[in-house]
C-alpha cells in the first residue's frame, strides 16, 4: 500500500467515523470508519518504514571488470 493510499484510507475513515450520520441495520458506520483509519495508519507506518530502510541501504560498487582483447596471431607462412 502506498503512502497516498494510506492517507486516503485515513481520510475516508475519518469522514465515516465523524461526519456521516447514516444508519444501516447490522452495520455501524462509525466502527467501519475507525477500522479504515487504523488500517490506513498501519499502511502509513509500513510505507514510511520501507522508504526509510531503502534510503539507509548503500549500493555496493560493482566489481572491477577486466577487459582483455586478444589479437589474432599473424598467419603462419612457411619460411623459404
Amino acid at each position: 500500500m502506498t503512502i497516498g493510499g494510506s492517507i486516503a484510507l485515513i481520510i475516508i475513515g475519518a469522514i465515516l467515523a465523524y461526519a456521516v450520520e447514516f444508519d444501516i441495520s447490522g452495520l455501524d458506520i462509525r466502527v467501519v470508519g475507525f477500522i479504515l483509519m487504523v488500517g490506513g495508519l498501519v499502511g502509513l507506518v509500513i510505507g514510511v518504514a520501507r522508504i526509510a530502510s531503502a534510503r539507509r541501504r548503500t549500493a555496493v560498487p560493482p566489481a572491477a571488470v577486466r577487459e582483455e582483447y586478444y589479437e589474432e596471431p599473424p598467419a603462419r607462412r612457411p619460411r623459404y
